[in-house]
C-alpha cells in the first residue's frame, strides 16, 4: 500500500498528464488499484504500525488512482438490476461469496470492501471505502468515498459520513473499532472518531467542529479527533459577533464508556445510563 508498489508511480505520472491514460500501462495500473480496493488487498488509509498515537497513514496515490478510474470508465446502463442504474461505476459483486449481507436497497459499489458479517441495510456505501466485520450500516446510512469504518461499528439509521477524493493525501472519514453513530449524525471533512467511542444522535463534526470535553472543571477544546470511549451528544456555544451573540453547534463529551460496556451490551445503553 506504500509509495513502493509499482504503480504508485505510473499513478501519480498520470494525475499529472492524463493523456498518459492512453497508454495502457498507466491505465492498467489505475484499474487493477481499483479491482485491488474492490479486493480488499489496498486501502486508502492505514494505522500507522509502531506508533504509539495510533495515527493514520493516508496513501494519496491510491486516492489518484480513484479519480483517474472515472476519467477511463465509460458509462454503462443497467436495467436488469433493481434498482436500474446508468452510471460509470458498476455495483459491487460476489456478495455471497463475500459473507456480507445487502438488504433490498442497499447499494455497495465497485472498489469499496466489505469485510465479511457486515450488514448494509438500505443504505450506501461508495468507491474507496473500507468497512470491517461486524459492522452495520444502517438503513439510509451514507458512506462516503475512502472512508475507513472498523469492526463492530454501528452507523445508526440516517448516519452521514462523508467522502473525499481530492486534494490527493487529504485524510478521509475514519471511525475505529467498536464505535457507535447514534442516528442522523453527521461525521464529515477527515474526522477521526477513535476507538469505542459513542456519539449520540444528531451529533455534527466537521473540521473545525469545537469538540468540547466538559467532565472537568474547566473545558478542554478539541477539534478533528474524538478521543476514545468518549460519550459525545450535542450542544451550542455562544459566540459574538457584530450583530449580536448567537448560539453555534458544537460536541460536548460528557462521560467516557466503562469496562462493563461490553460487546454483550447494547451501546444504547451507554448513553442512558448518562439520563439522555
Amino acid at each position: 500500500m506504500n509509495s513502493k508498489d509499482p504503480r504508485a508511480e505510473r499513478v501519480r505520472a498520470a494525475f499529472r498528464d492524463r493523456s498518459l491514460l492512453h497508454e495502457e500501462s498507466h491505465a492498467e495500473a489505475v484499474h487493477s488499484v481499483i479491482a485491488d480496493l474492490d479486493r480488499g488487498a489496498l486501502r486508502v488509509a492505514s494505522p500507522a504500525e509502531g506508533d504509539g498515537e495510533g495515527d493514520w497513514i493516508v496513501h494519496d496515490w491510491i486516492q489518484e488512482a480513484v479519480v483517474l478510474y472515472f476519467a477511463l470508465a465509460e458509462m454503462v446502463e443497467d436495467v436488469e438490476t433493481t434498482p436500474p442504474f446508468h452510471d460509470k461505476v458498476p455495483l459491487k459483486r460476489d456478495l455471497k461469496a463475500a459473507g456480507v449481507r445487502v438488504v433490498p436497497g442497499g447499494i455497495v459499489r465497485y472498489g469499496a470492501f466489505l469485510e465479511r458479517g457486515v450488514v448494509v441495510m438500505p443504505g450506501f456505501v461508495n468507491i474507496g471505502a473500507r468497512v470491517g466485520s461486524g459492522t452495520m450500516v444502517d438503513t439510509w446510512a451514507t458512506v462516503g468515498s475512502c472512508a475507513q469504518i472498523g469492526r463492530n461499528v454501528h452507523l445508526s439509521g440516517g448516519v452521514g459520513i462523508g467522502g473525499v477524493l481530492e486534494p490527493p493525501g487529504a485524510r478521509p472519514v475514519i471511525i475505529e473499532d467498536d464505535c457507535f453513530v447514534g442516528s442522523r449524525c453527521i461525521v464529515v471533512e477527515g474526522v477521526r472518531v477513535r476507538k469505542g467511542a459513542v456519539l449520540g444522535a444528531g451529533v455534527v463534526l466537521t473540521r473545525s467542529t469545537p469538540i468540547l470535553d466538559v467532565r472537568g472543571e474547566t473545558e478542554t477544546v478539541l477539534k478533528g479527533t474524538v478521543p476514545e470511549r468518549a460519550v459525545v451528544i450535542p450542544g451550542t456555544r455562544k459566540k459574538e459577533f457584530p450583530a449580536g451573540t448567537y448560539d453555534l453547534p458544537c460536541a460536548l463529551i460528557i462521560g467516557e464508556r466503562t469496562e462493563s460496556t461490553d460487546s454483550k451490551t447494547s451501546l444504547n445503553e451507554t448513553l442512558r445510563s448518562f439520563a439522555l
